[in-house]
């Protein structure tokens, strides 16, 4: 990426190095740009191929695909959904857009949604009836796990305690696009296809870009008719159009969906460099005290989306912001942790399980450069410039 010491190294940016540039021309050409075209089928088409999802629906946004496929899943107000504290607050927005709260539940020690934590509080307000929250009121209706940095989190173990409790699961798959379990009963399959629905994300940081865009994926037929419905604005006739119920404007244009294809035709040369700079990381910074690289779960392939660091500011001589700040001083650009959800003002008022690891978490994370084009040269100057401010 960079040619010198001396230049910004950004933290993730697009890649756009194949097709894009063509198939944007010819989309130009032939005049089809919006919500319709052959481009929108061919990228819908090549994420269907990619996870072994038999039905793919594209949106504007992954928050829109979540959303969509939230509101199907039954969803709205009066209604809870269990949503990680340690996400993007995209998350818990969706579930606001249905009428709908989080319930917000800790992490585990990969930054997925705890399970234990989520199992203990469900059996607490489990009455052998409706599932209702014994502080807001709400009715539980669904559980939204989020593959945290492409890492893919412990589904195992979230849809047996879904079915247990009759719960619909809706993934967060939204920056895990190619990551897949290897080991046990979900070894081959891939994130995004192991509940109700998943959704992916193709903003601008994302392993593959659209610009701007999303993704829903579903087994279920019926589930994908009614989400290519409600994306069109729930037309029931498109030409003298007439609606039977309120739609969205959430379908993507034919325009977005060819740099989308074109960005597909290279994912996976874009996944071998991501988990190529992963371990190079993981092996240049071992021996630092106080700096360990996060691995994905054991039983995982995960496309390495983002690189994170933990910073123990004891052992390493400075904490996260004090690393953050040299390392931008260095022109490196780095990136804490979200803030936990449950600390954003928005949900400050809602229920919070077991967040103690996630804060934690919280204080610790740096994520340094991860872009799909990241060189080994790129690799190792973000790594001698961490040893350099090591404790000597």
């Amino acid at each position: 990426m960079s040619d010198g010491a001396h230049e910004f190294l950004p933290l993730s940016v697009p890649v756009v190095r194949g097709n894009e540039w063509a198939y944007t021309e010819d989309c130009l050409n032939t005049g089809w740009l919006s919500g319709a075209g052959a481009y929108v089928t061919r990228f819908e088409d090549a994420v269907r191929a990619l996870t072994g999802a038999r039905f793919a629906v594209a949106t504007t946004t992954g928050t829109a695909a979540l959303h969509v496929a939230l509101s199907i899943a039954g969803v709205g107000a009066g209604d809870a959904v269990i949503v990680p504290t340690a996400t993007f607050i995209a998350s818990a927005n969706a579930v606001h857009y249905t009428g709908a709260q989080p319930i917000l539940v800790g992490c585990d020690e990969h930054l997925g949604l705890d399970a234990d934590a989520l199992e203990a509080y469900l059996d607490s307000i489990d009455t052998g009836g409706e599932l209702v929250d014994d502080v807001t009121g709400l009715r539980v209706k669904a559980i939204m796990p989020v593959h945290i940095f492409g890492d893919p989190c412990d589904m195992v173990r979230v849809l047996e305690i879904a079915e247990r409790f009759g719960l619909a699961v809706i993934e967060d798959a939204t920056e895990s696009l190619g990551s897949y379990y290897t080991q046990g009963p979900l070894a081959g399959r891939y994130t995004g296809t192991l509940g109700m629905a998943g959704a992916f994300s193709f903003n601008g940081n994302k392993l593959i870009t659209t610009g701007g865009g999303g993704m829903i994926v579903t087994d279920d037929e019926e589930f994908a008719k009614r989400a290519r419905y409600l994306v069109g604005q729930a037309k029931d006739d498109p030409v003298r159009y007439v609606h039977g119920t309120v739609g969205f404007n959430y379908a993507l244009t034919n325009v977005s969906a060819a740099i989308g294809v074109a960005q597909m035709e290279q994912i996976e040369s874009f996944i071998e460099t991501k988990r190529r700079n992963r371990a190079r990381y993981t092996e240049g910074l071992a021996d630092v005290p106080g700096i360990t690289v996060m691995q994905a779960p054991e039983g995982t392939f995960s496309n390495s989306w983002f690189f994170t660091l933990l910073v123990d500011a004891d052992e390493f001589g400075m904490d996260r912001e004090a690393l953050m700040q040299a390392l931008s001083e260095a022109k490196i650009q780095s990136r804490p942790l979200w803030l936990p959800v449950h600390m954003n003002a928005p949900y400050a008022g809602c229920r919070v399980v077991s967040p103690e690891r996630a804060v934690w978490f919280w204080e610790r994370i740096l994520n340094v450069p991860c872009s799909s084009d990241l060189t080994e040269a790129d690799v190792d100057r973000v790594v001698s410039t961490i040893r350099s401010l090591a404790r000597g």
